[in-house]
């Protein structure tokens, strides 16, 4: 059974960066693509950034396109979100989730969660 853990949020000043991480243990990592959403209770769970299982595909939500950057390394069984020139509105618990078809579309379904990790942006 797949295992996430999200780890790098924490409180941050408007314009400011995060590195998320989301660590995945007892799956085939290599064999999976890797998304990242975010929730504000009350709201529905957003799509923000998804990678294929190679890293050659990556996608964004429209909104976010040139402040977000999701990687991986495989070696390293983690999959990364570069979260730059944040505002307020970013604030949110943002999850990993698996997509065991390998692509990582936002079309796609992901069906493996971690807890997720807080990010609070202050103006």
């Amino acid at each position: 059974q797949v295992q996430l853990v999200e780890s790098g949020g924490g409180m941050v000043q408007a314009g400011g960066s995060l590195r998320l991480s989301c660590a995945a243990s007892g799956g085939t990592f290599r064999d999976y693509a890797m998304g990242w959403f975010r929730q504000v209770p009350g709201k529905e769970r957003e799509f923000v950034s998804g990678i294929s299982w190679n890293g050659r595909s990556t996608y964004y939500a429209d909104s976010l396109k040139g402040r977000f950057a999701i990687s991986r390394d495989n070696a390293k069984n983690t999959v990364y979100l570069q979260m730059n020139s944040l505002k307020p509105e970013d604030t949110a618990v943002y999850c990993c989730a698996v997509d065991l078809t390998g692509v990582g579309s936002q079309y796609r379904t992901f069906n493996i969660w971690g807890q997720g990790t807080q990010v609070t942006v202050s103006s």
